[in-house]
């Protein structure tokens, strides 16, 4: 067993350094071939935050840990709204863009209903079972190119950039391949050790998918947001997250159900509601008070409803 939480602990470790190399390489290297900064952030940098969850959610996939992988992302999400912004709030108020405001948090919000009306074949169908087959998958992978469409067209009129450090090509290849071995093995040690942690002390894969290894998985966001507050640049601190939690439903669940059918237990539909609820709760928060203003008091009452979800998840076992 210390083993067993040794390679746990290490695969965090591994699952964000590989992402930041991951990112840096590959930014660097189309930086060298004039590739925009505009581009950079949209694709690469986009999709190397949400890098850790999708290599947790593949080895799940492939392994048949359906509860697991549906979890990781519905508490990743979770965590991203009330646990992360609230850090952010606290720590500078978060002044929202109307682009942000008006298009991206309603698609989050879809994103939510998308995944509900997908997962739940029993209540909808009345089916034997409930799960989010290849063609959900695809369903949601559409979803995810009109959400790329989205995000472009906000970039030309906000202007949103990326600051890329330029590297030697040899550096951003070897910094490239570190990262994927890193990702791969971070991963892989993860949900052998959820497993094994869940199995030991008679858990359920969701709820080690929905609290650690979903909180494990957003440090890359928590530790953008966090810096991004302190340097009071509010775009990439709200935009990272919002962006993430759109990129975790219709890019990541999309592609591990497309590869592999995942199975759903109707218990984690109290979930996916709470995750609709913070998020119809960020839209309340921006619109209603101080508008488009995210404050302290508004990252304390996050934190303390997330407090509580935990203890809720810890409760219910």
């Amino acid at each position: 067993m210390f083993l067993t939480y040794s390679l746990f602990l290490a695969g965090f470790y591994f699952l964000i350094k590989g992402a930041n190399w991951l990112v840096e390489g590959s930014s660097s290297i189309a930086k060298k071939y004039k590739v925009s900064d505009l581009m950079i952030g949209l694709t690469i940098v986009s999709f190397g935050t949400s890098s850790p969850e999708l290599f947790v959610n593949l080895i799940a996939s492939f392994n048949g840990n359906s509860d697991l992988a549906i979890a990781n992302i519905v508490g990743s999400n979770i965590s991203n709204i009330l646990l992360i912004l609230g850090i952010g709030a606290i720590i500078y108020p978060l002044t929202i863009k109307k682009g942000t405001a008006s298009t991206m948090i309603p698609l989050s919000m879809l994103a939510v209903v998308a995944l509900w009306l997908l997962v739940n074949d029993i209540l909808i169908d009345g089916s034997s079972f409930s799960a989010l087959t290849r063609i959900d998958g695809s369903v949601l992978l559409l979803f995810f190119i009109i959400f790329i469409y989205y995000t472009f067209g906000i970039a030309r009129v906000e202007g949103e950039k990326e600051k890329i450090e330029e590297k030697n090509i040899l550096m951003s290849v070897i910094m490239i391949i570190s990262g994927m071995i890193g990702l791969a093995f971070g991963a892989k040690w993860i949900v052998d050790g959820a497993i094994i942690i869940a199995n030991k002390f008679n858990m359920s894969e969701s709820l080690i998918g929905l609290t650690i290894v979903a909180i494990g998985t957003s440090l890359p966001e928590l530790a953008a947001t966090a810096v991004a507050a302190f340097k009071h640049n509010a775009d990439i601190a709200i935009g990272n997250v919002i962006g993430s939690n759109i990129f975790n439903i219709f890019w990541i669940l999309g592609l591990s159900s497309v590869i592999r059918p995942l199975f759903f237990s109707p218990v984690l539909n109290f979930d996916i509601y709470f995750m609709g609820l913070a998020t119809l709760l960020l839209l309340l928060f921006i619109f209603v008070g101080r508008k488009n203003i995210l404050g302290k008091l508004e990252g304390i009452i996050f934190l303390l409803i997330y407090i509580v979800y935990i203890i809720y998840l810890v409760y219910r076992g």
